[in-house]
């Protein structure tokens, strides 16, 4: 008789998500002991030495809740009772930059990669879902952030592999309860002043009973189509930047105007962009709003002066040109 279909799911989505690795790479999941990512740990605890490759674990202490780091011991060591190895425990500071979940969120994959560094990890499995990701499709649509936030979370992100994303947080906890696994509920996960969980526990539930069930699918297919077609805009719009950029000396990048007019706006403000952040711009504070403004001086051109960007840079027109630059008193 074989496993319960639920962990016959996670196992094969995580032996599929590793199926290009060599033998004696390094995995590492990354696992708070909630129900998603302590089934990640387990199928892969499962999968690893089947496929001939070497797996560990680490578990974030965030320091926010008390008995954090008893629950962060806990789940290392039910994590070497599995055989896993490396595991390690990664206590971190939260700061306050962008709120309590952007801090938490950047603290944790900070302390990720320098934990994958120093092992020399091939990959890191996380363990989100199709439900976390209809909700980051849900938070994108709120923010009016675009295409590309629409897209959602990637499978695949750099060494950042996320197996379950076609697996509802149902699956997770059915392979949890079918493998007998303590299961930590975060009660984080309960408190509505946080956004994610206002989604989560109030406008999904409403979508669902009110559009009938299959929202969460439905907004994870979407989120794969406008990746697909976010990335072909990208790609796009990274040949025009290395076509039409006449100069990129160190904060100061120029771009023809003649190049950009007759492009459609998707892949135009993608150049704009890329030209303002390699100017000096940071990514996280410019909004579309900016980025409309640099537009305007090729689609709106009446003689206006300089487009003020964020981290003091700024964009001009001058003789069928656009210059990005720093600020004077900016510059070094």
């Amino acid at each position: 008789m074989g496993p319960h279909p639920a962990v016959a799911d996670v196992r094969r989505a995580v032996r599929d998500a590793l199926a290009d690795l060599s033998p004696g790479d390094l995995v590492l999941a990354a696992c708070s002991g909630g129900a998603d990512s302590l089934a990640l740990a387990a199928a892969l605890a499962f999968v690893a030495p089947r496929a001939n490759i070497r797996a560990g674990l680490l578990t974030v202490d965030h320091q926010l809740q008390e008995g954090s780091k008893d629950r962060a011991v806990k789940v290392a060591e039910t994590a070497k009772a599995w055989g896993l190895d490396p595991v390690e425990v990664l206590t971190v500071r939260v700061g306050t930059a962008g709120g309590p979940e952007a801090a938490a969120r950047d603290a944790r994959y900070q302390a990720l990669a320098e934990a994958a560094d120093r092992w020399g990890a091939a990959a890191v499995l996380l363990a989100h879902t199709r439900d976390d990701q209809a909700e980051t499709v849900l938070l994108g649509l709120a923010r009016g952030s675009g295409p590309r936030s629409l897209s959602g979370m990637a499978r695949r992100a750099g060494r950042y592999r996320r197996p379950f994303l076609h697996l509802g947080r149902d699956s997770t906890e059915s392979a949890c309860e079918a493998l007998g696994l303590d299961v930590w509920d975060d009660p984080h996960n309960a408190d509505t002043r946080y956004t994610r969980v206002k989604v989560r526990r109030r406008v999904l539930p409403v979508l669902e009973k009110e559009l009938g069930p299959g929202v969460a699918q439905a907004l994870a297919r979407t989120a794969e189509l406008a990746r697909d077609d976010s990335d072909a805009l990208d790609e796009w719009a990274s040949k025009v930047f290395d076509d039409c950029a006449l100069s990129d000396i160190g904060a100061v990048v120029t771009l023809a105007v003649p190049a950009l007019e007759g492009l459609p706006s998707a892949v135009r403000r993608r150049v704009l962009r890329r030209a303002a952040i390699a100017a000096g711009a940071p990514s996280g504070a410019l909004s579309a709003g900016h980025v409309m403004a640099a537009e305007r001086l090729i689609t709106a051109w009446r003689g206006q002066g300089r487009a003020d960007l964020p981290g003091g840079v700024g964009v001009v027109r001058r003789y069928g040109t656009l210059v990005f630059a720093p600020a004077p008193e900016n510059q070094a």
